[in-house]
């Protein structure tokens, strides 16, 4: 999904629907933001997400082959590229349940 069609659902969701709460966190250590807004849908209440994160270029994982070592993980990030996630949610009692989003493209 593209930018501009996260934009065109946030707006449709904005005009069409009762929305409930909207928020953007951001989670420095992971370099990422996530837009959500939750709203009373057609299948009651849901929520959707738009993750943005930098692309990840390269996975180095370091290790040792002695026993009771650690193993750890260094991610190099793209300065330039970033990819995006869409995700939608329905309220399950207490719960969020995920929905396909594919259906929504």
């Amino acid at each position: 999904m593209t930018i501009e069609k996260w934009g065109d659902i946030k707006e449709k969701i904005k005009s069409s629907f009762e929305v409930l709460d909207e928020s953007v966190i951001k989670d420095e250590e992971r370099f990422e933001k996530t837009e959500i807004i939750e709203f009373n849908g057609p299948m009651g209440k849901m929520k959707v997400e738009w993750i943005t994160r930098p692309k990840v270029l390269d996975k180095k994982t370091n290790y040792s082959n002695r026993i009771g070592s650690s193993v750890s993980v260094d991610y190099v990030y793209s300065d330039n590229e970033v990819t995006h996630t869409f995700k939608v949610y329905k309220a399950e009692g207490e719960a969020w349940q995920e929905i396909n989003a594919g259906a929504f493209a």
